[in-house]
């Protein structure tokens, strides 16, 4: 029996330092929603961004994180395996939570160039985006839960860590997957047959594929990841896609939309 997959939509900052994943996560859900013919339910609405520091973000974004956590909620409580096409990484405040109490013997695939491992003692950009994975794992507290096992976590694709977050990462437990060792084969490996959640960040891939904020040379190809995908299809509880600048004048915005629908499409039995 395929998949029913359930879509939520983020409309509400959470902590964007820019215009443009607002209007991705729109333009991107949208068309996955037409392509699986679901209606996606829409969470927040949009605003300015701003350059602010975690401790301004978190609160401002209080109200967003509670919808999506009830969103998902309601997705799951359906049955259908909820597809979250969110603005930035820091929308996961409001969904890993969840995940843990709901599936908590699943593995987190993070799939990014960041290992989002930091707190409020080691963050150097003061940005919340940064901080997520850590507060999921009960390393601080963000006031929305926490409950997941960093040992059951798996950054994919990691390259840009700092030398602290690092540390916090390799204590707590969590493997660190570089380019060069993300290969299904590898990712399958330390799944070892588990449930799996899986957390995109668009700005894993090698820049020029699909718009990310931060743009990190050294990165996956699109069939990377769909490799993963494929490898993992009947272990996926849940996927999240985050951080797809829409208008980088590099690369246009429909070609990024069906390469993140092509992509997805592997993870389609």
């Amino acid at each position: 029996m395929a998949q029913q997959y359930g879509i939520v939509i983020s409309q509400g900052r959470v902590a964007d330092r820019t215009d443009g994943a607002l209007r991705g996560a729109h333009a991107a859900g949208t068309s996955l929603g037409e392509y699986l013919g679901r209606t996606p339910v829409v969470v927040g609405a949009p605003s300015p961004s701003v350059v602010d520091d975690w401790s301004e973000a978190l609160p401002a974004a209080r109200e967003t994180l509670e919808a999506l956590r009830s969103a998902l909620r309601d997705v799951l409580d359906a049955g259908d395996t909820p597809l979250l096409v969110t603005n930035t990484c820091a929308a996961s405040l409001g969904t890993l939570p969840t995940v843990a109490k709901r599936h908590p013997e699943a593995v987190v695939l993070w799939i990014d160039a960041h290992g989002d491992f930091n707190t409020p003692e080691t963050t150097e950009s003061g940005y919340l985006g940064g901080m997520v994975l850590a507060a999921a794992c009960g390393l601080w507290e963000s006031g929305h839960g926490s409950g997941l096992n960093p040992e059951q976590v798996i950054v994919v694709g990691g390259r840009d860590i700092d030398p602290a977050e690092a540390e916090l990462l390799s204590r707590a437990g969590a493997h660190v997957l570089a380019p060069a060792e993300s290969t299904p084969e590898r990712v399958a490996e330390l799944v070892a047959g588990r449930e799996v959640w899986i957390h995109v960040d668009w700005d894993v891939l090698e820049p020029g594929y699909i718009p990310a904020a931060y743009r990190v040379e050294g990165g996956l190809r699109p069939h990377q990841i769909s490799d993963i995908f494929a490898a993992l299809r009947d272990q996926v509880r849940g996927v999240e896609l985050a951080e797809f600048e829409y208008g980088d004048t590099d690369v246009p915005a429909n070609v990024s939309v069906e390469l993140i629908l092509e992509t997805f499409q592997a993870l389609l039995r």
